[in-house]
C-alpha cells in the first residue's frame, strides 16, 4: 500500500496533507525516516510512525440501516436533532454513503472506508437505485413515457431506468429505478412533469436490499457482500 494511503488509513490525515508530513520528514517506517512521496508499505509487516508514535489501519466497519423519517443524513446536526450516526452502535468514526432526505426512507449505507464508498457513489459505475414513491396523483403514461426517455436537468438529460405502477388499487405509487444519485433527483425528476412525491423509501442500493429491517433498524454487511463490492473496485 502506498505510504500517504497508509497514513489515511490509521486516520492521520487525508492522502494530500500525508504527503505534507512526510515531507517534513515526520514519518519512518521500521526506524527509517521516509521523505519518498512515492513510497509502500507492507501494512502487515513494516511498522509505520508518525512523530515516533506508532500507527495501525482502523479496522473498517460496513453498516446497512433501514433510515427512518424525521433523521438527518449526516455525521452531526448543529440544531441537536437526531443523525444516522446516532443510530448506530460503534465506536468507530463512520460516515453514510451519499445520502436520504429527511423524510425519506429506506436502505443507507454508512462505513469508515473511502474506497469503498467512493466505488459506490462514482456515477460511472453506475450503481442502481431503486424507489417506492407516493405521487399525489395517478402517473399518466405521457408522464411515464417522459421520465424514462429523458428530460434535462441543470442543463444535463437524466431519466429513470424502469417505472412500474404497484398497482390499480394504488395508482399513486410506484417503483423507480435510476442509476443517478443527485440530491432529491426522484423528487426534482417528477416536479418536472408536474407530480408531487409525498412519500419516497429506497428499497434497493446495488446489491443491497432492505431484507426483514424494520425502520431503525441495521445490520452489518456480510463478507460476501464486502466482498464482492471490493473485487469490482479491485478489478478497475
Amino acid at each position: 500500500m502506498r505510504l500517504n494511503k497508509y497514513l489515511a488509513e490509521c486516520d492521520v490525515a487525508s492522502r494530500r496533507k500525508a504527503e505534507e508530513l512526510i515531507s517534513e520528514g515526520r514519518i519512518s517506517v521500521n526506524g527509517k525516516v521516509i521523505r519518498e512521496l512515492v513510497f509502500f508499505v507492507n501494512e502487515s509487516k513494516d511498522t509505520v510512525r508518525v512523530d515516533n508514535r506508532k500507527l495501525k489501519i482502523k479496522e473498517k466497519e460496513y453498516y446497512l440501516l433501514y433510515k427512518p423519517k424525521g433523521v438527518i443524513t449526516t455525521t452531526n446536526d448543529d440544531k441537536g436533532r437526531i443523525t444516522v450516526i446516532n443510530l448506530i452502535n460503534t465506536k468507530s468514526v463512520i460516515f453514510p454513503v451519499g445520502r436520504l432526505d429527511y423524510n425519506t426512507t429506506g436502505i443507507l449505507l454508512l462505513t469508515n472506508d473511502g474506497d469503498f464508498a467512493n466505488y459506490l457513489l462514482h456515477p460511472t459505475n453506475k450503481f442502481q437505485r431503486e424507489y417506492i414513491a407516493k405521487l399525489d396523483k395517478p402517473l399518466k403514461l405521457a408522464d411515464m413515457n417522459k421520465l424514462l426517455q429523458g428530460i434535462y436537468i441543470d442543463k444535463r438529460k437524466s431519466k429513470f431506468i424502469d417505472i412500474k405502477i404497484k398497482s390499480k388499487e394504488y395508482p399513486k405509487r410506484v417503483n423507480v429505478i435510476t442509476e443517478e444519485g443527485r440530491n432529491h433527483f426522484v423528487k426534482v425528476m417528477f416536479s418536472k412533469v408536474g407530480y408531487r412525491v409525498n412519500e419516497l423509501k429506497r428499497i434497493r442500493f446495488g446489491i443491497f436490499t432492505l431484507g426483514k429491517l424494520i425502520p431503525g433498524q441495521y445490520r452489518k454487511l456480510t463478507n460476501e457482500e464486502i466482498i464482492s463490492i471490493k473485487n469490482l473496485y479491485e478489478k478497475n
